[in-house]
């Protein structure tokens, strides 16, 4: 249950207003009901990613998981664990490619914190009615090494082919930039801020947005340094 109705209501005007609206943390956080307990062993998930194995790039910076869903009427079904998929017209670095990541431990999906977002995304995007939706999410883990940097979203600013995206930010440990950029359909730059404190998210219409983060780099550059964060994405289902 989403109780922080002010909230609420100045994300759906956001997305109506500008086509992507943030959050702070500890208004998003208060928004999810997320008490220490739940969000400790939430965010403790991250601990436990698997490589993901398909950089084309040939980066081994980042871990992921994920996991499919049907939602309707705002509930929440998982599906058969299934590929990750995107045309080269979207990520034209790892694009036309079904990949394989490991499952979202189903732990984790049960967590309060997972299903009051399912909830808050849900509402936000108009998603509760009859009309069912295909719904992914992905936990990614991106590591700043000794020699390497680390890249949220190596194909740049672009979109995700899908119809929402909401990103939380999990936790960001020993690590400077990673900075959220957000543009126009054309390329044109609307903006950029940081995600920096635990819950931090954005909401963004992808038909209307462009969104992606610059590197990270370790601040202490012998001790282990990343960035964690949720990605919630949903697409009609026709």
């Amino acid at each position: 249950m989403i109780d922080d109705i002010s909230l609420r209501g100045d994300i759906r005007t956001h997305l109506t207003n500008s086509g992507f609206a943030r959050a702070g943390g500890r208004e998003m956080l208060a928004a999810l009901g997320a008490q220490e307990p739940a969000w400790q062993q939430f965010a403790r998930s991250w601990d436990d990613l698997g490589p993901d194995l398909y950089m084309a790039d040939g980066g081994r910076y980042r871990r992921r998981r994920h996991a499919a869903f049907r939602c309707q009427q705002g509930e929440f079904i998982r599906k058969p664990h299934q590929p990750h998929f995107q045309s080269r017209d979207y990520n034209p670095l790892n694009g036309d490619v079904q990949r394989w990541f490991e499952a979202v431990h189903q732990e984790t999906i049960d967590n309060p914190v997972m299903q009051a977002v399912f909830a808050f995304c849900a509402d936000s995007f108009g998603a509760t009615g009859a009309q069912p939706w295909h719904v992914e999410m992905h936990q990614f883990r991106i590591e700043a090494q000794e020699g390497q940097v680390g890249r949220p979203t190596p194909e740049g600013l672009h979109r995700d082919g899908v119809d929402w995206v909401f990103v939380m930010l999990i936790e960001r440990r020993n690590v400077r930039e990673g900075v959220t950029r957000i543009g126009a359909p054309d390329g044109s730059a609307l903006g950029e801020f940081t995600l920096a404190s635990p819950g931090d998210a954005v909401l963004i219409d992808d038909h209307r947005i462009l969104h992606g983060v610059t590197e990270i780099h370790a601040v202490e550059p012998n001790l282990p340094a990343w960035r964690d964060a949720l990605v919630v994405t949903f697409a009609e289902e026709s």
